[in-house]
């Protein structure tokens, strides 16, 4: 029985250790031109142009896979946007506002009579949660954010300026 527990132990330290280490940061010179987001794949892809920077395995909405439609829904929103607002002091470790709803999310949920609802963003974990690293990915678990590593946070955050384009794919 104890070695049963000490080996869980050690798969356990060292599913953590393999998943908070970090590639090669990028250099601090590039600058992403257009965030893509494909949510079936839960996969984030900067680019810069046509050259593909960087992808980051991310968490998504808690809700259904389908398009966030109104407030509280906890889905991933999908469409054209734009980077809108940097915050460094999220509740979260920094965030990248997303512009959702665009005019047209605002438009069918004014027609269904109910609010589209906002504060979607690209996030790293919660202060107390941090120590989690790329376990978080495990599960969906955010309101409708996309969700990264810290350590991927940082690196995001120094390439990827306000007004940058964010497409959301299914």
């Amino acid at each position: 029985m104890k070695t049963i527990i000490a080996s869980c132990a050690a798969l356990i330290l060292a599913a953590l250790i393999w998943g908070n280490s970090s590639s090669q940061s990028l250099a601090n010179n590039v600058t992403a031109t257009l965030v893509v987001v494909e949510k079936q794949k839960h996969v984030m892809t900067l680019y810069a142009h046509d050259n593909i920077l960087r992808t980051y395995h991310v968490s998504l909405g808690r809700g259904d896979d389908s398009a966030k439609q109104r407030e509280g829904d906890n889905r991933t929103p999908e469409g054209q946007y734009i980077i809108d607002a940097k915050n460094d002091h999220s509740q979260f470790y920094k965030a990248l506002h997303i512009s959702y709803p665009s005019k047209g999310d605002i438009g069918r949920a004014k027609t269904g009579g109910y609010s589209p609802g906002g504060a979607v963003m690209i996030h790293g974990l919660r202060h107390d949660l941090a120590w989690l690293g790329s376990l978080h990915r495990l599960r969906d678990w955010t309101r409708g954010c996309i969700a990264v590593t810290n350590a991927e946070m940082d690196e995001i955050w120094n390439v990827v300026p306000v007004g940058t384009p964010i497409e959301i794919k299914p």
